[in-house]
């Protein structure tokens, strides 16, 4: 089975610079949920990196993180797809943490959890941050244009990197994937 990394907020659920601090506020991008279900139906275990600065600002709690991260894992499963993990950095920007992406902390925990290189697997992110992540450890950095996707490919300069391959979303990058074994 292959492995693809998906970063969380602007990418699977809306974003909000005032961050996502409750379930009622969690609200799926459209199509995100189905395109993880197909994913999962071609064979992919599906893994989430995000960072949660707004865990270490106390914005909110670990509980109401949990209860995110439940409803996540609910709609997926509800679609027949199923999220293999979600790792998350609860640090704050300024702690220098080898979890926090653009560090690949959260990819190797990824790593040593499947027991399979994340090395050329995707890593789909609407930011640099995870973009740096994905090209530190050797995975195969995906920029979506939902969240910050846009602004990230314009700060890029319309991306004259080809190991960076560009989908206007998730359902987009989802129906070009093949079946793995």
């Amino acid at each position: 089975m292959g492995i693809i990394i998906l970063d969380r907020d602007g990418v699977i659920n809306q974003d909000s610079p005032d961050y996502i601090k409750s379930a009622n506020e969690w609200l799926p991008l459209p199509g995100s949920i189905e395109a993880i279900a197909e994913l999962c139906g071609k064979g992919y275990d599906i893994y989430v990196a995000t960072n949660q600065a707004g865990l270490a600002r106390g914005l909110f709690t670990q509980e109401a993180l949990n209860e995110m991260h439940q409803k996540l894992n609910k709609m997926v499963e509800e679609k027949g797809g199923r999220i293999a993990g979600i790792f998350f950095c609860p640090h704050h920007p300024d702690a220098d943490c080898p979890c926090r992406k653009p560090r690949p902390g959260l990819l190797q925990q990824i790593q040593e959890s499947a027991g399979k290189a994340v090395a050329n697997q995707p890593f789909v992110g609407d930011s640099l941050k995870d973009l740096q992540a994905a090209l530190e450890i050797g995975a195969k950095p995906v920029l979506v244009r939902t969240g910050n996707g846009t602004e990230t490919e314009t700060r890029l300069g319309k991306l004259n990197d080809p190991r960076i391959e560009v989908y206007d979303d998730l359902a987009a990058f989802a129906a070009k994937q093949s079946f793995v074994n």
